[in-house]
């Protein structure tokens, strides 16, 4: 067994500490610094799209153009080159026509939109421990709660961001302010056909809403376990159960509405009708990812002596499972679009494996799913604390460049690769996330003692 002596289970007080303290906001500083160098470095030289609304236009037109010469080329994939030996003709890629700081709201928007789901897939994370009545998390639970604390920043950004930038990075916002009918010159029957999802009232309302659900939910489930460890009982506990319950079940529909408006729409000729699924499957390993580092570093400093090699190998399992699990998803979604060769499907990966976006492509399956697969196949490797701590950081990298990749070649289009920009950027939002992590750990006990199920946390065993 893997305890063989009395467990004390006592309270535990994280002290933030003035040296964790410095790292965050030398983390910030050194982002905010490389941030604005790489604004004023960036290169602005499409200077004839500042005018918006012509930008938009010419964006259209030139869309359609590549939508509809794409509806001749049978196979898109190029597998049948003598049957269709003539290629498609070319077009000037539409993005070149959007101002430069299109870039900036599509970094801003990868950033905010990538903290946002790890923020409320914890909470997620929390509230299946709930329904499932599982013990062996409880005395880990106070890191998933407190990584939700950041959930409203990253929420108010990404608004903030899309109403600023929605007409700079959404094909669709150009073409709704067309108004245009059928035989009309730059009429598209496929973004015609989506107005009534893809319009600017659903889209702002959407983007608004959905968040606002979600912060009312953590702040109840966080009430809950501040009551639980206030009073005692099993009524804050049940209660958590019922609000957990009713969570998740909203959290799957809000969720797949939230990550279509704001990521499928960046490619508004192409859906998936796993991409939900895909984007959860993103920011959940990412939120497992930082649970582990976070229980480690806590460990590191002699807490959670309630957590031992037995949670430690739960959680190696479960990044590893659900790394399998992303590309599980992944390759679904590929291999079903490369089957069908229907055309405004395959432009989402024809652009992606043109040359100047195809290393972060690869680079998603390599940082994804090669390295966690072959680092964590073993049990020993998923109780190595400096294993996980080199994995969970790899797939950290590895998810962000995955909401990158799904941002900015329908966003932007044109090659801006990462830059000065987009690492101050997210350096800033990694600083602002583990301040926030870190103070809200200092807030209450590491350690729910009142949790019902702590005593089966405290003894958890796996029994191999």
């Amino acid at each position: 067994m893997a305890h063989g002596h009395k467990i004390e289970i006592k309270e535990e007080n994280f002290i933030f500490t003035p040296k964790a303290k410095k790292f965050t906001f030398m983390l910030l500083g050194l982002g905010l610094l490389l941030t604005i160098v790489g604004f004023f470095t960036m290169p602005k030289e499409n200077h004839h799209a500042h005018d918006s609304h012509h930008a938009a236009t010419e964006v259209e037109h030139h869309e359609n153009a590549a939508h509809a010469a794409t509806k001749h080329h049978v196979d898109p994939w190029g597998e049948n080159q003598v049957n269709n030996p003539a290629p498609p003709p070319q077009v000037e890629d539409p993005a070149s026509h959007k101002p430069w700081y299109s870039r900036v709201y599509a970094t801003l928007l990868v950033n905010s939109y990538f903290f946002l789901i790890i923020s409320i897939t914890a909470l997620f994370f929390v509230g299946l421990q709930y329904i499932a009545n599982a013990g062996w998390s409880a005395s880990i639970k106070r890191v998933p709660e407190a990584m939700a604390s950041f959930l409203p920043i990253a929420a108010i950004v990404m608004i903030i961001v899309l109403i600023m930038g929605k007409d700079y990075l959404y094909h669709w916002a150009h073409y709704e302010h067309e108004h245009l009918k059928p035989g009309d010159a730059g009429y598209d029957k496929i973004l015609s056909s989506k107005s009534w999802f893809l319009n600017s009232k659903m889209f702002i309302g959407g983007i608004v809403l959905i968040p606002l659900i979600w912060f009312l939910f953590k702040k109840k489930l966080q009430s809950l376990s501040v009551r639980e460890d206030k009073v005692g009982g099993v009524e804050p506990f049940k209660l958590s159960i019922k609000w957990s319950a009713g969570f998740t079940f909203i959290f799957a529909f809000s969720f797949s509405i939230l990550s279509w408006l704001v990521i499928m729409s960046v490619d508004a000729h192409w859906y998936s009708t796993i991409f939900s699924i895909y984007n959860f499957a993103t920011g959940f390993v990412s939120t497992l990812a930082i649970i582990v580092l976070t229980v480690l570093f806590l460990k590191s400093q002699g807490y959670l002596n309630l957590v031992t090699d037995e949670h430690i190998h739960d959680l190696g399992k479960f990044m590893f499972a659900f790394s399998v699990f992303w590309t599980y998803i992944w390759l679904s979604q590929y291999l079903l679009i490369w089957y069908a060769q229907i055309p405004e499907e395959v432009m989402y990966y024809q652009n992606r494996f043109e040359a100047k976006w195809s290393p972060f492509f690869f680079i998603n399956i390599v940082l994804n799913f090669i390295v966690p697969f072959l680092f964590l196949m073993t049990r020993d490797a998923k109780r190595n604390p400096k294993i996980l701590v080199l994995v969970g950081t790899i797939i950290l990298l590895g998810h962000w460049n995955d909401v990158f990749l799904m941002v900015m070649p329908g966003s932007i289009g044109s090659w801006a690769g990462i830059g000065l920009f987009e690492i101050g950027t997210t350096m800033v939002f990694a600083g602002g996330f583990i301040y926030m992590l870190l103070s809200s750990l200092s807030k209450q006990s590491l350690v729910p003692v009142n949790h019902p199920y702590i005593e089966e946390s405290a003894h958890h065993d796996v029994g191999i």
